[in-house]
């Protein structure tokens, strides 16, 4: 049997594919005839033609293979990409669902890459954990949203018997090749010493090959309908920038974008977006940059061996894999 990884063309996807390959696995992978697959290149993989929003060839896709690495999504922090949120993150995972129990008497095990974003935020800098309340509901962000409706939609799979399936809730991921990510932009502006400002917001960085060991591992030893948060160290956006700009020999933002003013431009922002022009945040994205995206990883520890590497590996790795593909040579040297 073999298994089947959707959002391969994807910078975590990417990385699992080869990880796969490497153990020994025959992988199939599906995509779309327009999806670029150059992190994939020189790979022994099977190609399966469709899309996670299409359910036909979902479910053919799902034939004959004995686990489903469901990785597929889209990250968007602005109410113009709420309805292809909608499309890809929650009924691209109904489809998978479906196409699972549809397959065979008995359906492969789906591995779901959900999202912290799924577990919440913290708006006082305390971690939460895998039992947290989703508290941001009254925000509305988009992304945060569609991801919590679909790993809803595996969990009730679960619970109802029709499935067998693990959630894991990654942080923020570092590692070569996230550079290329449209959701790393700010990241790489920092490397490149052109980003004055921060914000008081905090995230948890965790190496993209941490995670991609726990997926392998969450297919043997994750319970069903479990989810278990993969997050690393929680630091402050100032703590962040700082680390990423001396890895990078650059200046490092020194100006503080108080909360108020940063909600602000958001605001101004939505405006802009509704006659067609684009400003430097919008109210999603506003929110994003000022809350807490701190977390607890004791279940993955304790269950699946997690265990994060420093972070200051994962964003070196980030920083040298810019600077040999020359994303750095117009830096702002110190």
């Amino acid at each position: 049997m073999a298994v089947l990884v959707t959002g391969a063309s994807g910078f975590v996807g990417s990385w699992l594919v080869r990880r796969l390959i490497e153990s020994g696995e025959r992988v199939h992978v599906l995509h779309r005839t327009s999806s670029r697959l150059d992190d994939l290149e020189g790979l022994d993989f099977a190609s399966r033609i469709g899309d996670v929003t299409d359910f036909e060839s979902v479910r053919t896709a799902c034939l004959d293979v004995d686990t489903v690495f469901h990785l597929a999504g889209v990250v968007g922090y602005s109410r113009a990409m709420r309805e292809q949120m909608e499309r890809a993150n929650v009924q691209g995972t109904k489809n998978v669902v479906e196409a699972l129990q549809k397959t065979l008497k008995t359906p492969p095990k789906l591995v779901y890459m959900s999202s912290v974003v799924a577990v919440g935020a913290s708006f006082d800098g305390k971690p939460m954990n895998e039992n947290s309340p989703f508290n941001v509901s009254h925000l509305d962000l988009g992304y945060f949203e569609t991801k919590k409706a679909a790993e809803d939609v595996v969990r009730s799979a679960c619970h109802k018997g029709k499935i067998e399936a693990t959630i894991l809730n990654p942080s923020t991921i570092y590692g070569a090749t996230d550079a290329k990510k449209g959701s790393r932009k700010t990241q790489v502006k920092v490397a490149q010493g052109k980003l004055p400002f921060y914000t008081a917001g905090g995230v948890s960085v965790v190496s993209v090959h941490d995670v991609v060991t726990a997926v392998m591992t969450a297919r043997e030893k994750g319970r069903n309908g479990e989810r278990y948060i993969l997050s690393g160290e929680n630091i402050t956006i100032h703590d962040l920038f700082s680390r990423i700009a001396q890895l990078a020999g650059v200046q490092p933002p020194r100006i503080l974008l108080p909360n108020p003013v940063v909600k602000a431009l958001g605001k101004t922002g939505d405006l802009l977006e509704k006659i067609g022009m684009k400003g430097p945040l919008n109210t999603e994205s506003a929110w994003t940059a000022v809350l807490f995206h701190w977390f607890d990883h004791s279940k993955a520890t304790q269950e699946l061996g997690f265990s994060p590497r420093p972070t200051q590996e994962a964003l070196k790795e980030s920083v040298d894999w810019m600077r040999r593909n020359g994303m750095l040579e117009s830096s702002q040297r110190k």
